[in-house]
């Protein structure tokens, strides 16, 4: 078995300017969370949000969202791991990927149909 993988999404409140019309960064989290047990039930993928503009005291945490907010990066910014898998509209198909990568065995829904 894998190390559980770790999705990262750093975003904020309020939707960057280059965004509109888009998801805000939390509701894209949630989004992605139940996305992601769908296409991998069973399977640990340890979710966590970190909102750019009152990052958590880790330090790591802090300077990745600082490093959001001086390179103008396009939030939400989903990471797996350390790696920027998205950044501002994330595609599924990517983040799946990424997760097969790590060993994550997807369940393909329209086998059943």
């Amino acid at each position: 078995m894998h190390e559980p993988a770790v999705i990262t999404i750093y975003g904020a409140e309020q939707i960057c300017a280059s965004c509109v019309n888009l998801p805000s960064s939390k509701d894209t989290f949630e989004w992605l969370e139940a996305a992601v047990k769908r296409k991998f039930p069973d399977q640990t993928v340890i979710m966590d949000y970190v909102d750019i503009m009152n990052p958590p005291k880790e330090a790591k945490k802090q300077q990745f969202a600082k490093k959001v907010l001086e390179e103008d990066m396009f939030y939400p910014v989903v990471l797996i791991g350390d790696k920027v898998v998205a950044e501002g509209n994330p595609r599924l198909k990517t983040i799946f990927k990424e997760l097969e990568r790590y060993g994550y065995q997807s369940i393909d829904h329209t086998k059943n149909e």
